[in-house]
């Protein structure tokens, strides 16, 4: 599963023109207080919607819920599709667990699907991929409509599903027309929303002194980016530690990049800067590394810091004395009840 979405991102940065519909359908056992099954829908890599087993149906962007408005009965159809698939994959759940000899605990059936499109030249790509506990487990071969296994207990299954006409049926009708479609309708009716562009605000980050120092890149849209680190000039791949492009709150997004400079000398700084590239803008996003332009948590001492210390050494020994003085006073008026009671005045 990781491998595939991986080429995705990847196919992302490189197809200018590619957009996608990809649904996460996830089915588990033995998780309490979360949903038997999750499903959600993205389209250029922006979550709009989900569905889970506890019968809630949301829209989560602006353009599904303008479309959820309009449309109500193209909306409860897609909530009646994704009641209908529940049960078929908690119970495709339960059948894995006998496959694997597993009589309970936690286990979860994961799946990713969906097309990409390139609104260029016309191409589009069906993809289907099946991960069970963490690992692949079975892969649509969208050449020939069989599945693939990626593991050795795949071989058993993959027989039965290969000969599964209705299974097959489904996949193809989804992958090449269902699919397809719907992307192109998302594409068109959100076009003012899906193929806007805005630009980031970047910020050069430390820990400490010690620290990689991290190019932030936040509030871009669309997805397909890149950030990287040159020197005089050219590309770095190595002292370099990409970050994965992740969503924000406000359907833009954010992506970061690590450069090592432990065994950089400081005056080669200026040699350094960080680039962002975003798909349909021409002029790119150059920050020099500045020592001046790092923002970090790590506060160095100062003056003022060792005034402070100071004070507060010396209002110590102000109160340690202020205390033996206290306990000095008290010892001296105790000395001297106990010399008045050995006297006797009754004489």
């Amino acid at each position: 599963m990781k491998t595939l979405l991986l080429l995705l991102l990847l196919c992302h940065v490189s197809s200018p023109v590619l957009h996608s519909l990809k649904h996460f359908i996830t089915a588990s056992t033995g998780i309490a207080n979360i949903p038997e099954f999750v499903a959600t829908v993205e389209v250029d890599e922006l979550l709009v919607g989900s569905c889970d087993s506890h019968n809630r149906l949301e829209a989560i962007q602006d353009i599904a819920k303008k479309f959820s408005t309009e449309y109500p009965e193209r909306f409860d159809r897609y909530r009646q599709q994704c009641f209908n698939v529940m049960p078929i994959y908690i119970s495709c759940t339960y059948d894995l667990m006998s496959l694997f000899n597993q009589t309970g605990g936690v286990h979860v059936l994961q799946e990713v699907d969906g097309v990409e499109w390139d609104d260029e030249t016309g191409e589009v790509k069906g993809f289907a991929q099946f991960g069970y506990d963490g690992e692949d487990f079975m892969k649509w071969n969208r050449k020939n409509f069989t599945w693939i296994a990626q593991r050795p207990e795949a071989d058993i299954v993959r027989p039965i599903w290969d000969a599964t006409e209705l299974l097959r049926e489904f996949y193809v009708g989804v992958l090449t027309q269902i699919y397809p479609e719907q992307l192109k309708k998302s594409v068109e009716y959100g076009r003012s929303f899906l193929l806007r562009t805005e630009l980031p605000s970047v910020s050069l980050l430390q820990k400490t002194p010690s620290s990689p120092v991290s190019c932030l890149a936040t509030g871009f849209y669309p997805h397909r980016a890149s950030l990287v680190w040159r020197k005089d000039g050219e590309e770095l791949h190595e002292e370099v530690d990409h970050g994965e492009i992740l969503p924000n709150h406000d359907g833009t997004f954010q992506m970061s990049v690590d450069l090592n400079l432990s065994s950089v000398t400081p005056e080669d700084w200026t040699r350094y800067d960080c680039v962002f590239q975003l798909f349909g803008v021409k002029e790119d996003i150059i920050t020099k590394l500045e020592k001046d332009q790092i923002r970090t948590n790590w506060v160095k001492p100062s003056n003022m810091t060792v005034l402070v210390t100071a004070a507060v050494v010396v209002l110590a020994l102000i109160l340690i004395g202020a205390a033996g003085f206290i306990v000095y006073k008290r010892r001296k008026v105790r000395e001297k009840k106990e010399r008045f009671h050995y006297f006797d005045f009754s004489l």
